[in-house]
This record gives structure tokens, sequence and C-alpha cells, in this order.
């Protein structure tokens, strides 16, 4: 099975792309893009990977799945295409960017500007059916995905992981804290950052504080 990333994830990934439950899941995409309408774009599935090249990764954020409405999932999590309105997650991320470092809010929410700097934006579950959350998890996709986290905190070392929300934080389990940064707090959702779990977590500013302190080039964010 070929998977059209970039290159740089190929010695990593190899070995997964050729387990049974991998090739089970592909044929499992192809058949729901097929009959289905399906987010993000075929072509942006991998998106994250593109953006971000495994040499690069210096801030992973954990996502669950993609946005299921037209024109929104672009393959990087929280981010959506440019020109479309910013669901209330993403406005609560920018809000918090906002008073964390007194900056406008941004005109566009594609988050490809940041995965370009060495932010791994990575939803658990890659692919999504219109207007129905969740319809393509449990079909392997969290098991590839818990993989690449495993090989990022295996194969590199400081690392920032921005772990929000009680899904994202689970995934503390599969990364080394002795040789990584784990940030945690609640999710940016409107649930959770109303009732005072988000906002003032200053997890920005604290990246970008341990990045300088490890001799590496801050997010411009």
């Amino acid at each position: 099975m070929d998977v059209k990333m970039h290159s740089s994830w190929k010695p990593i990934l190899n070995e997964e792309f050729e387990k049974p439950y991998f090739n089970t899941l592909i044929d499992f995409v192809k058949s729901e893009y097929a009959t289905k309408v399906c987010y993000p774009k075929g072509n942006q599935i991998f998106s994250a990977f593109d953006h971000c090249h495994f040499d690069e990764v210096k801030v992973v954020i954990i996502g669950q799945d993609p946005y299921h409405g037209p024109n929104q999932a672009n393959g990087l999590c929280f981010s959506v295409n440019d020109g479309i309105p910013f669901p209330p997650s993403l406005q609560n991320i920018f809000k918090e960017i906002h008073d964390d470092f007194n900056i406008p809010m941004p005109s566009s929410g594609n988050l490809e500007r940041w995965a370009d700097q060495g932010v791994f934006l990575l939803n658990a579950t890659l692919t999504v059916r219109q207007s129905e959350a969740g319809s393509h998890q449990g079909k392997g996709w969290e098991k590839f995905t818990d993989e690449v986290i495993r090989q990022i905190s295996a194969k590199k070392e400081n690392v920032v992981f921005l772990l929000w929300g009680g899904f994202a934080q689970k995934k503390a389990a599969l990364i080394d804290a002795s040789k990584h940064y784990i940030l945690k707090s609640g999710h940016p959702s409107p649930l959770s950052a109303n009732r005072g779990f988000w906002f003032g977590n200053k997890h920005f500013s604290q990246t970008n504080e341990f990045l300088k302190s490890k001799g590496l080039k801050e997010i411009e964010w």
C-alpha cells in the first residue's frame, strides 16, 4: 500500500504500513470515500505529515477527529481552510494566544503556518463522514496515530506535547516524559473553556520558553 506523505516519515512508519490492520483500514477509507461524502479531501488525509517533516517536529498537538462540516477540515487538527469561520475550539485557541502574547486575532484559521514551523497537528482519527462526528473511529486510525506518537517519543527529544482535554491526556502514556515536555490543560471547546479549564493555561508562551531554553527557534503563533 503506497501512502502519500513526506518522505521523511517513510522510514519511521514503513513497518506500520505493512501491517494487516493498516491495509484493512485503507480499504475501509477507500470504500467510504467512494460511496459517501468524507473529510478531509483524499489528498489532504496526511497533510499533517506533509507540512511538518519528521526531522522538524518541535511541538505535537493532538486532536480527536476532523471537522465534519463542508470545506472545514484540511488534514491538520483544529485547522480550517482559508475563508472558513473559526469553529468554537479554534476561536478559543486564538483567544488564548491573544491573551498570552497580546497579539491580534488572525484573519485565517488555516494552521499550515504553524505546521510549516514544526508544529505537528495530529488528529487521532484522520478521516470522518460528513455530519457524522466520530464515524471513522475504531477502524484502525487510532492504532496508527498512537504508533506515530510512540515513534516521535522514541526517536526524538525535547518535543513539546500539548495535551488538551481528557482524550488527548491519555496519550501521555505513549510519551517518555524524561526526554520531552508535556503540557496538559482542559480542552479549548466552549464546554471546557467556559468552565475555567482552558483560558490562562499559557501553553503557547510556555512552549516557546522551553524551545528557547533548548536553543530551538520559537513558534510564531
